[in-house]
């Protein structure tokens, strides 16, 4: 039995190691070069239901996401604290979670909603929170990070 389950793993191993992901549609490629013509070092991940490209504009590395006919659906991209706008870094400032430790912000899009900046915050090691803040620096929500 041991034996037989031990083979089962490993054939598997080989099978999921070797499975190819879908080919990225032309429609997503074609959209994400009109949308980004000047990318470099680009990435695509298949996550099932979209496309997600990793990928360097302008010294920033930024995320974006679409759907498989090509349609952009967001995109966010990594900044500094400092490279915040003034309104977003006095709400977090003015915010309950100001004596969190700042692990990252970013700046995130998503289509048919306004811009919003996400941060992820911990106050310990399971207190871990991400928070939603729009350009005037209002806090929009706060969900926990598992």
């Amino acid at each position: 039995m041991k034996k037989s389950f031990l083979l089962f793993l490993f054939f598997s191993a080989v099978f999921f190691s070797s499975a190819q992901i879908r080919k990225i549609p032309a429609d997503v490629t074609d959209a994400f070069t009109t949308r980004y013509p000047h990318a470099t070092r680009v990435e695509w991940k298949d996550k099932l239901h979209y496309f997600e490209a990793t990928f360097e504009l302008n010294g920033s590395t930024i995320t974006a996401d679409f759907s498989s006919k090509g349609e952009w659906e967001g995109s966010e991209c990594k900044v500094n604290f400092d490279q915040l706008p003034d309104e977003v870094k006095d709400g977090f400032e003015k915010s309950k979670y100001a004596d969190w430790q700042k692990n990252s912000a970013y700046e995130v899009q998503e289509l048919g909603k306004p811009m919003q900046y996400r941060f992820s915050v911990q106050k310990s090691g399971i207190q871990k929170k991400n928070l939603y803040f729009d350009i005037n620096g209002k806090l929009l929500k706060e969900s926990m990070i598992l």
